[in-house]
């Protein structure tokens, strides 16, 4: 019983990993290529959950919606990115602080306008609405069995992006020395906006995978927006591999912090002691693993020049 419950939570952690991992690839590559400090990341993730949900509502159909987040998310984040975004490459990293936390408070607002304050609700597919039987008797959502696949397959896919093709040189060479890429003669206006659009695509890939495992709820963004900076600095700055494994490393220390470490720690105290420093604990857990990380290595797991 203990083992299958420990099989659990470990795919319960790979699933909170990989939704991570396809926030803080973006967000990552922003902060290394365009040195941006993009407080409003977490709200493109909210739009890819209203866009899917709101597609899925109107048609019936999820893959719809899915289909949908993508694209209409990446065309926000461009016209961001031109309007907004690209007055801020020059400014220091307080001005780039200040200019998007009021686009977080832009989209919150324009989010409650077109689609009003309440959540609104995403069921999973009907194809993938039971549960599929890993071992005997451990049955586990198939929707969760897929967001990890799904996000396991855009790692893979990401991957080939960034070390196959000429577009993911270009994205190594802007995380590893700006100012040389540009020295060189590539555009460097342009390849901001394809980085900028490809990491909201990403982000609305989690947001609308998201949907049916968490509330589509105005202001989603915020909440997810620690973790992520948290993946982001334990994997080093700009590494797309340092954020998969910071991802499923973060994931996994808090999904068994949050299942585990209350019953250890029921060992040594009282129920209700023991459940209030577990929790106490277990929401530390990525914190004190950042830490860990940084005293071993101060530039991140996985710096992507090094």
């Amino acid at each position: 019983m203990a083992m299958l419950l420990i099989l659990e939570q470990t795919l319960n952690g790979l699933q909170y990993g990989v939704m991570l991992f396809l926030i803080a690839a973006g967000l990552t590559l922003v902060l290394g290529i365009m040195n941006l400090v993009n407080l409003a990341h977490g709200s493109l993730y909210m739009l890819g959950a209203f866009f899917c949900a709101w597609v899925s509502l109107e048609t019936g159909s999820f893959l719809l919606g899915l289909a949908a987040a993508l694209p209409a998310t990446a065309a926000v984040a461009t016209a961001v990115e031109l309007l907004v975004v690209r007055r801020l490459y020059a400014r220091d990293h307080l001005d780039q602080v200040l200019a998007t936390f009021g686009l977080i408070l832009f989209f919150n607002e324009a989010t409650k306008i077109l689609w009003g304050a309440r959540p609104l609700r995403l069921d999973p597919p009907a194809l993938l609405g039971g549960t599929i039987e890993i071992l005997p008797g451990a049955p586990y959502p198939a929707y969760r069995l897929m967001v990890i696949l799904v996000g396991l397959a855009v790692a893979l896919g990401l991957y080939l992006l960034v070390t196959r093709t000429r577009l993911g040189m270009l994205i190594r060479a802007g995380a590893s020395n700006r100012e040389m890429v540009g020295a060189l003669g590539v555009d460097i206006d342009r390849l901001y906006t394809v980085v900028f659009a490809l990491g909201a695509a990403l982000t609305a890939l989690a947001g609308a995978l998201a949907g049916p495992i968490y509330a589509v709820e105005i202001g989603m963004g915020e909440s997810i927006l620690i973790p992520v900076f948290v993946v982001i600095v334990i994997g080093g700055i700009g590494s797309i591999r340092g954020a998969f494994v910071a991802a499923l490393l973060v994931g996994l220390t808090f999904v068994w912090g949050r299942a585990f470490l209350p019953g250890l720690f029921g060992r040594l105290l009282d129920a209700s002691a023991a459940s209030t420093l577990g929790s106490a604990v277990a929401a530390m857990a990525i914190y004190i693993l950042m830490a860990a990380v940084l005293v071993w290595r101060p530039r991140g797991l996985f710096p992507p020049h090094g």
